[in-house]
């Protein structure tokens, strides 16, 4: 036999024995075993039914591994969607609760509209005099309180108005002076009565000129200063929502230079056609109609609102009326000049069951709401939503009326419930 045939055989004898050692052992035997219990199905994972595809008599009849009722135990009552939420929490406004109940379903008209400042809310300075921006002493976004200086203004005109001042002021101690005088000559005889009506009349003149001339200045803003400049102030307590004022520009009468106020709660201005008139005009009639409003900066959420405004007159060119909504803006996202999707809900003819929006929360897909049981225990349930409008959810299948649902605080429920895919509870 040749080297190279000896090393062939070799190597081959040494794969057999190889293979004979796996096919012996027990790990080798254990793998393939192992494979097939974890991939049932072949290789499809089976998913334990959520408390959600439970009914609520089979979550409280479970017992945990700590020998209590699951939705007693303080670290596994998650498991079967329970939270415990004590009646201070609810005292304390960190939950709400409401009632389900049976409403009418709401008809929207839908219209194009613009955000608006509440020009209740706001106002707007500008100059009374033309002239050069000099100082400004705020900025976009700065708190400010009524009479707070904002910006100076040099004017030739104020100029004008403060040395006419000076002078009637002048004119007005020398009057002063020549009437004291001619009193005292008068007190002995030695002027005349006609000098004294004369002295008299000077006088009331110039003080007449002098309070004329003060006043003016006032007007303008002056600030008493003699600089020849004019100082506006904020007009009311608020924030700088709008500034155009640059120092070095030209001041206008005509232009708006700043605009202080308010915009926690705005205005949303849409066009009303003529052939929806009568129809928002009965749903006035019966209430006050609710309204949404959509802005394409966040989308699929809506803002409430109420209808506070239809216009008593019509446009002439566009036949058209000008509907108001007031909306609350408490956190400043919406903004004036947006574009808007305005929605007027009527009232409609069918009733069905409903639920605040924020009550109904989501996961994985499953729509549920967190219905109180007993004392401080509150349940998630599935729920299958319908129809929505003026933040009212319809409920079409997992309530009944009068039962209790969590509003406010539904989310802080969610996050602890959902522990469970995180590893949390008896697992610790």
């Amino acid at each position: 036999m040749t080297h190279r045939s000896f090393t062939v055989v070799f190597t081959l004898a040494q794969l057999t024995a190889s293979l004979s050692c796996r096919e012996g052992s027990p790990a080798a035997d254990a793998a393939p075993q192992s494979a097939a219990a974890s991939s049932p199905g072949e290789g499809v994972e089976v998913k334990a039914p959520s408390d959600l595809d439970r009914p609520l008599a089979e979550l409280i009849a479970r017992t945990c591994e700590h020998h209590k009722k699951t939705f007693e135990c303080d670290e596994c009552r998650y498991e079967v969607g329970f939270v415990r939420a004590p009646a201070a929490l609810v005292a304390g406004g960190l939950f709400t609760t409401t009632t389900v109940e049976r409403q009418k379903v709401a008809v929207p008209i839908v219209l194009t509209g613009e955000i608006r400042f509440d020009e209740r809310r706001v106002g707007h300075v500008s100059t009374q005099v033309e002239g050069i921006v000099k100082s400004v002493h705020v900025a976009l976004g700065d708190q400010v309180k009524k009479g707070q200086p904002l910006l100076e203004i040099e004017s030739v005109v104020v100029g004008e108005g403060q040395a006419a001042s000076l002078e009637a002021e002048g004119m007005q101690k020398l009057a002063r002076r020549n009437f004291a005088r001619v009193m005292q000559l008068r007190e002995e005889k030695i002027a005349s009565e006609r000098e004294f009506q004369l002295a008299t009349q000077e006088l009331e003149q110039a003080e007449i000129r002098a309070t004329s001339a003060r006043s003016k200045l006032d007007r303008l803003g002056t600030g008493g200063a003699a600089s020849g400049r004019v100082v506006l102030r904020a007009p009311l307590d608020g924030t700088v929502l709008v500034m155009h004022a640059v120092s070095g520009e030209v001041a206008r009468t005509d232009e708006s230079l700043l605009t202080v106020g308010d915009n926690t709660a705005l205005w949303a201005w849409a066009d009303l056609y003529e052939r929806d008139i009568a129809v928002v005009k009965r749903g006035e009639a019966k209430q006050r109609l609710a309204a949404s409003i959509a802005v394409r900066a966040y989308p699929g959420e809506e803002f409430p609102g109420t209808v506070d405004l239809v216009s008593p007159s019509m446009d002439e060119s566009s036949r058209t009326v000008k509907v108001r909504v007031q909306v609350n803006n408490p956190d400043g996202r919406l903004l004036s000049g947006m574009f808007a999707t305005l929605k007027l809900f009527l009232p409609g003819t069918d009733e069905t069951l409903v639920v605040p929006r924020h009550a109904v929360l989501e996961d994985e897909g499953r729509h549920f709401v967190f219905v109180h049981h007993t004392g401080d225990d509150y349940v998630r349930r599935p729920v299958v939503p319908g129809r929505s409008w003026a933040g009212w959810v319809e409920i079409k299948q997992g309530l009944e009326p009068s039962q209790t649902v969590v509003v406010e605080g539904a989310f802080l429920m969610k996050s602890d419930v959902l522990r469970s895919k995180m590893g949390a509870g008896c697992a610790d």
